[in-house]
């Protein structure tokens, strides 16, 4: 039985906060159990896993167990889970179930994931139940890419959309850096230029663009002379 789970999407993770000080949160990426329950069904079917839990000397454990058609067995595999803060049982049965599909290889790449740490502002605070100070405003993860098994780049916005955390070099960017810095450079008029500087906004603050803009539109402007 060969199984092949993919990578997770940036649209399948979440961000957790870790620890909180007086400046700042350190973030967690997670997945939910939905998107394990997603790439079972995608990888081997619904019809062949299952999952199954059972207390032992008080901790819940879960077995997530697939089909081996090639054999006709069920192979299976099986972790304790922790309770969360909100819904005891549930948190805690959601746990074990995402920590069995870890063993089975889904989302293990988050173990390679850096350290995250973002510096939160005096207006981005707010006070729980205790009267603890916590983070208000909300984190996700836009981008996310792999090599080998291993996160090599990784970015985070606020609610607002503005950047606050990015890892390492975006391979996706890069390239689409290259075919915008082409258009550029075959770009026939001043007004050309502009427009492809205004449709990828995403870059409009890499030197190489606004260089290749500037010395286009230099070009273009000495040989109309």
């Amino acid at each position: 039985m060969e199984l092949n789970f993919r990578e997770l999407t940036a649209d399948e993770l979440d961000c957790r906060v870790g620890t909180v000080t007086d400046k700042g949160v350190s973030l967690l990426m997670y997945k939910d159990a939905r998107v394990d329950m997603r790439l079972l069904d995608e990888v081997v079917g619904p019809m062949n896993w299952k999952r199954e839990h059972e207390l032992i000397n008080d901790n819940l454990f879960c077995t997530v167990s697939i089909y081996d058609a090639d054999k006709g067995i069920w192979v299976s595999k099986q972790d304790v889970g922790v309770e969360s803060n909100t819904e005891k049982e549930k948190g805690q049965a959601s746990d074990a179930f995402k920590r069995a599909c870890f063993n089975w290889g889904i989302g293990r790449e988050l173990y390679t994931c850096p350290f995250v740490w973002i510096n939160l502002n005096a207006d981005e605070w707010k006070q729980d139940r205790n009267g603890k100070k916590q983070p208000k405003t909300r984190f996700k993860v836009t981008d996310i890419e792999y090599f080998d098994g291993k996160v090599t780049y990784l970015r985070i916005v606020d609610d607002k959309n503005v950047q606050r955390f990015v890892f390492g070099k975006s391979n996706a960017c890069e390239m689409k850096k290259t075919k915008v810095l082409e258009k550029i450079y075959k770009a026939g008029t001043r007004d050309e230029v502009e427009a492809i500087y205004r449709e990828n906004r995403e870059l409009k603050d890499d030197k190489d663009i606004i260089q290749a803009c500037s010395a286009r539109v230099k070009e273009l402007t000495k040989n109309a002379a």
